[in-house]
């Protein structure tokens, strides 16, 4: 039983069936696709909204840690030079010290000087350290400074 063989009407009307199904599947499964693009199509655009706002406040944070780096560059800065000038302080100061260390030896020496003139008798050791007491002050005192 077999049955007679299609006519060409119909199967050009098969043909077009056939066609119609097809195209409707496919457009089922674009539709579908074309659904899930969307939505990830809707996903991107947000997160990009949110991803320049995000680039917003840091390209602010980062502005602001720039400034606070170049605060803290100048605070540094002058905590450096504060350093200097207190190196230069002790410095000027050791040197004037020694300056008066000169001065004391100086008026020391000319003290002696002039008591071995006025007929007492003055002995010093090699370091110019007067070696008796002369009424003047202790056995081997250095003048007037202490330090």
């Amino acid at each position: 039983m077999s049955s007679p063989p299609p006519t060409p009407d119909q199967q050009s009307q098969r043909t077009a069936e056939a066609k119609a199904a097809f195209t409707a599947s496919l457009r089922s499964a674009a539709t579908n696709y074309d659904s899930q693009l969307r939505d990830r199509a809707r996903n991107i655009h947000d997160n990009a909204t949110v991803l320049d706002k995000q680039e917003a406040d840091v390209r602010r944070a980062t502005e602001q840690l720039a400034k606070q780096n170049d605060q803290l560059a100048k605070v540094a800065d002058q905590a450096r030079d504060g350093l200097k000038e207190i190196g230069d302080v002790q410095n000027w100061a050791e040197l004037i010290e020694r300056d008066l260390l000169i001065v004391e030896e100086t008026v020391r020496l000319a003290e002696e000087r002039e008591e071995c003139h006025d007929g007492h008798e003055v002995q010093v050791d090699g370091d110019g350290n007067n070696l008796k007491d002369n009424g003047k002050g202790k056995k081997g005192q250095k003048g007037w400074f202490w330090w």
